[in-house]
């Protein structure tokens, strides 16, 4: 996605308008424009400048993020469009000019206010030169009026170039209202001097108090203070990615040839060798070469506790080295950081538009020339009805100033970038705007198993030492034995075996033997390790430990069997264990009323034990790589469905789903696949992120009904529809101060969200699915003893198909287990019959 700076915007109209001109250039696949960062995506072919042409042929200026015209509008006094690209693009540079603004209106305004209403309604003095001369007062409220005008002529350039180009924006509402009660009032100061001059003192009074020059000042004063809180307002919204951006280091300690230089970052190239004291910020991303530290990695995982670091870690820009002295090689420079790709993906959702802003964007269109319209029917419909010109164009100032399509403009976009600032901040990486609204509207999560729940890394978790045998005595065999293994699970042994401190000692003769275990030699011994069906042949095992190792087995868990000679020394069972936060990960999206389903390549006895562990509603195993696409699109039949993965493997699924989820610690296939991205590699934060995509999409609806709202009953009441009912009427300055801070309401109601607890599940619905119940009730699992082989399986297939209310049936000989799909309720007396008729024991019906 190309990004560009667009300037001139001043309400929902401007970006609509931009966004159809630069949709309708050739080579333009999609393109979004943000009202509140004032920048544009652009994806397709298209040249960069038949894209900027088109916005300026709209009426609004353009340039490409990073090049001379940007940086001229970073410099410039513009209000600043925001590319991201760079922290000094996001600084707020339109309150400091707004506010000067609003300060000079102000000195003249006071003073046009003091005599227009102080001394016509008042009765404050005057100097006694000016007391009875009416001309004199009507012409200083002229000059005065004149004055405040120049200085927001910003308003009369926007509003009547866009008018003029037909394509009417809020400037032209408060354009158009200002300049009708500044034309009307000096059409009346001219009456007056004819008056005047013709000595008729009853139409001099009538005249004077047909002055709206005070109205068409304050219009514009009041404007200016809905757009300086506004804009205020705005800048708040990209605090969490301006955080993010000083984060980022100056400079780096390069070493050269023995020889410490301190560089800026731009310097800094793949392949360098640079330093790290404590206390200093890691400057780019790369690869321990030398030294120990913890490092404080809070500021881009969100995590407190430091993180160990040594020889062959990986570090992260702007994180900090705590304690010790690092010497790293630069493997991620410039664009390519983690902190810079974090910047990059925050900067794109707030360049996207959610599905929901699309709403507002066709209101928008249509809005300010269905409001102009009004205002004009407004007020001929009044001096059709007998009322004076001066009621009537009153009537319709207040319609024009009093309409805001800029509340409208801001609803989605504000509340977009809070939420995708709050989840950067805690981790969570929403790609796109789209992904954002999305996620809170999930129905089914899929979990990839291994790295997902489980954490990934096999771990010992049981040491079962056979009669006669210490467990340091089974440790140290094994140890000896794994050391010289490559095979995953060895990893395992060996990592607890140095954690206990096991004693050390070398065996000869060692041998590997593919799909069944190893062997070696100790002091004329002979030492093997492994399953049970090649332990064995090499020893008797016991009927204990047979069962031992079953119940392991059915636990998810790998036995792994130890002998010296002809005697077992025992089994030291290894597993991938399940993360401690995905038990309460699970609950908590099944409390949000999301059915919980989990996919792996396991076999289905481990899969299941997993599963029952981490509480998920579904276990489908014995998934191929492949096949998990395929289960993706068989969920997405029953609802929304979001894939949770972290494998090059889980690509395709993560594409598939409504929503790919990718733990931050998995590969970059994985993460470039997915539409959020967990930096924390936590599961506990699938329904944090679902949490904050259901808070925010519920702040954009606030947003939107208080903008549709706040225009369906001010456009009447300023209309005057209510005058012959009640007697409401009112009065364009007021409707000016309405308007004024409709949009500085909207924008503040966005930014409550930054009080929002995303791991906070107290408030989360408990929803029963409806799905998950009947699921499970048109589904059993039988456990069944005796099934030996393929041929097994086929008999209780076909057993158990026989009957009427089995629509089908799944069964393993490995698993120990047969799973039907029923077509009706059927007894789990007659399901045990069916198969026990064919010679197997059925253990249990669940």
């Amino acid at each position: 996605m190309e990004q560009y700076t667009v300037t001139g915007m001043s309400c929902a109209a401007c970006s609509t308008r931009v966004e159809k001109a630069v949709s309708k250039v050739p080579g333009v696949t999609s393109c979004s424009v943000s009202l509140l960062t004032n920048s544009m995506g652009v994806e397709g072919t298209a040249s960069e400048q038949d894209i900027v042409k088109a916005v300026t042929d709209a009426g609004y200026g353009a340039s490409k993020k990073g090049s001379k015209a940007a940086e001229n509008t970073k410099n410039g006094s513009s209000a600043a469009g925001s590319s991201f690209g760079d922290e000094e693009l996001l600084k707020d540079r339109e309150t400091p000019v707004l506010k000067k603004r609003l300060l000079s209106s102000l000195i003249f305004l006071i003073v046009l206010m003091y005599f227009s209403m102080g001394h016509m309604m008042w009765g404050w003095p005057l100097p006694a030169v000016l007391a009875d001369n009416h001309i004199a007062m009507g012409l200083i409220q002229m000059l005065l009026t004149i004055a405040v005008m120049v200085i927001n002529q910003k308003f009369f350039i926007s509003g009547f170039k866009s008018l003029f180009h037909k394509a009417p924006n809020m400037d032209t509402l408060v354009a158009l209202g200002s300049a009708a009660a500044f034309v009307y009032s000096t059409y009346a100061l001219f009456a007056m001097t004819d008056a005047q001059v013709h000595g008729n003192m009853d139409g001099v009074m009538h005249y004077m108090h047909e002055f709206y020059f005070e109205s068409a000042a304050m219009i514009l004063t009041l404007i200016t203070v809905g757009k300086m809180l506004e804009a205020h307002s705005k800048g708040k919204t990209t605090d969490a990615l301006k955080g993010l951006m000083k984060l980022a280091p100056k400079t780096a300690v390069l070493l050269k040839d023995g020889v410490e230089t301190e560089v800026s970052i731009e310097q800094v190239q793949k392949g360098d060798i640079f330093i790290v004291r404590p206390g200093e910020n890691i400057p780019v991303d790369g690869k321990v070469l030398e030294g120990s530290s913890a490092v404080n990695e809070s500021a881009l995982t969100g995590e407190s506790i430091p993180v160990d670091k040594a020889a062959g870690d990986l570090v992260s820009a702007a994180t900090i080295n705590q304690s010790g002295y690092l010497k790293c090689e630069a493997t991620r420079v410039g664009e390519d950081t983690v902190l810079s790709q974090i910047i990059q993906m925050v900067s794109d959702a707030a360049a996207t538009k959610a599905p929901i802003a699309k709403v507002a964007d066709k209101v928008s269109g249509i809005f300010v020339p269905a409001v102009i319209t009004i205002a004009a029917v407004t007020i001929i419909v009044w001096l059709l009805a007998g009322q004076s010109v001066g009621f009537a164009l009153a009537r319709g100032i207040s319609v024009l100033v009093i309409s805001c399509p800029c509340a409208l403009g801001l609803a989605t976009p504000v509340a977009i970038m809070v939420g995708n600032g709050m989840g950067a901040k805690n981790g969570i990486l929403f790609k796109t705007a789209v992904s954002l609204e999305e996620a809170g509207k999930i129905e089914i999560v899929a979990l990839d198993k291994t790295g997902t729940i489980t954490t990934g890394e096999p771990k010992v978790t049981d040491v079962i030492c056979n009669k006669g045998v210490t467990e340091k005595e089974l440790i140290s065999f094994a140890y000896a034995l794994e050391k010289k293994s490559e095979h995953p699970l060895a990893k395992a042994v060996l990592a607890y075996a140095e954690a206990a401190q096991t004693d050390i000692f070398e065996v000869n003769n060692f041998t590997a033997l593919p799909g069944n275990g190893l062997t070696a030699e100790y002091e004329n011994a002979v030492l093997s390790g492994g399953n049970y069906k090649f332990i064995s042949t090499r020893t008797a095992v016991s009927q204990e430990m047979q069962e031992q190792s079953q119940k392991l087995a059915n636990a998810g868990k790998t036995p792994l069997f130890f002998t010296k000679d002809d005697k077992l020394l025992g089994i030291i069972a290894v597993a991938d264990v399940i993360k401690e936060d995905s038990p309460e990960a699970v609950r908590q999206l099944q409390n949000m009323g999301i059915r919980v389903v989990m996919l792996t390549g396991d076999n289905e006895r481990t899969a299941k034990a997993i599963g029952a562990q981490a509480g998920v509603d579904e276990v489908i195993a014995d998934v191929l790589p492949d096949g998990k696409d395929s289960v993706i699109s068989r969920l997405k039949r029953d609802g929304r469905v979001a894939m949770v993965g972290d494998g090059i493997n889980d690509a395709p699924a993560l594409t598939r789903a409504d929503i790919g989820i990718a733990i931050g610690a998995g590969t970059d296939i994985a993460i470039d696949a997915a539409d959020v991205v967990l930096m924390k590699s936590r599961l506990s934060d699938v329904p944090a992120a679902i949490r904050l995509s259901r808070a925010t999409l519920r702040n954009i609806h606030e947003n939107l009904f208080w903008a549709f709202f706040y225009n369906v009953i001010g456009i009447p009441l300023a209309a005057g529809v209510w005058i012959p009912f009640f007697g409401w009427k009112l009065n364009p300055m007021f409707g000016a101060a309405a308007m004024s801070l409709s949009s500085f309401c909207v924008v503040t109601n966005a930014l409550r969200l930054n009080l929002f607890s995303v791991h906070n599940a107290e408030k989360d619905k408990k929803i029963k699915s409806k799905k998950k119940v009947e699921d499970k009730k048109m589904e059993k699992t039988l456990t069944i003893e005796g099934m030996m082989c393929g041929h097994c399986e086929a008999r209780v297939k076909k057993a158990l198909e026989a009957l009427p209310e089995v629509k089908e049936a799944v069964v393993s000989h490995e698993a120990g287990t047969a799973v039907v799909t029923l077509e009706s309720a059927v007894s789990d007396e007659a399901l045990k019959e069916a198969v026990e008729a064919q010679d197997y024991k059925v253990i249990s019906v669940q």
